[in-house]
């Protein structure tokens, strides 16, 4: 059986990226970048947006206000390239571009219980906010990590990743601290039906 990791790099008070920050904030250091590159193989799981982006630099589109993708942004869209991918989409058309891409029409939370089910080895999210919702909210996450950069961005930042979710219960399993600033906590979660003190009148 597969297990899935839903995987989210955020700033300090949740968005997922920010106008006008480069990847990671521009505050990716030695320690997280030699983390990242020793992840073990994954499939990784994605909607139809976060795979156009991605898709997008993987053929050398650079994003908004830089002119060129700095040494480890490549490394990072090169090695997703060499990845397994798949991405559940009603709107995106076959042939896909993005090597090693599989696309999916059908329900996403279904397919991903069945690749559960059916399958071995470790399925991962990228970005993908309202596919990480809901697998969540149907019971399939097995581990939810967060990798928080030291800023907060109140006034640019975008995609506020915890919108619309369940209460959810969360038992850490894991914790680090990168470079002196960057913040990786990892837990396993459980949907809640009401808080603690009972469901809301």
């Amino acid at each position: 059986m597969s297990e899935l990791l839903v995987d989210f790099i955020t700033s300090l008070d949740g968005h997922a990226s920010g106008e006008g920050w480069p990847g990671w904030w521009g505050l990716e250091g030695p320690e997280y970048l030699a983390w990242e590159s020793k992840q073990p193989e994954a499939t990784y799981l994605m909607g139809a947006n976060t795979y156009r982006q991605m898709s997008g630099f993987a053929a050398g589109e650079v994003p908004n206000g830089q002119d060129a993708f700095r040494a480890e942004e490549e490394e990072s869209v090169d090695e997703l390239t060499r990845a397994s991918k798949v991405v559940f989409s009603s709107s995106l058309e076959e042939p896909l571009t993005w090597a090693n891409t599989t696309l999916v029409r059908g329900d996403a939370v279904e397919a991903v219980r069945a690749m559960k089910e059916n399958g071995s080895g470790l399925l991962s999210t990228i970005g993908s906010l309202s596919l990480c919702r809901s697998l969540l909210k149907a019971g399939l996450v097995d581990r939810f990590r967060v990798v928080m950069f030291p800023v907060i961005t109140g006034a640019t930042g975008a995609e506020r990743i915890y919108d619309g979710y369940p209460d959810v219960a969360l038992e850490m399993i894991e914790h680090r601290t990168f470079d002196g600033r960057i913040q990786l906590v990892e837990y396993k979660p459980r949907v809640l039906e009401h808080p603690p003190l009972g469901a809301p009148a």
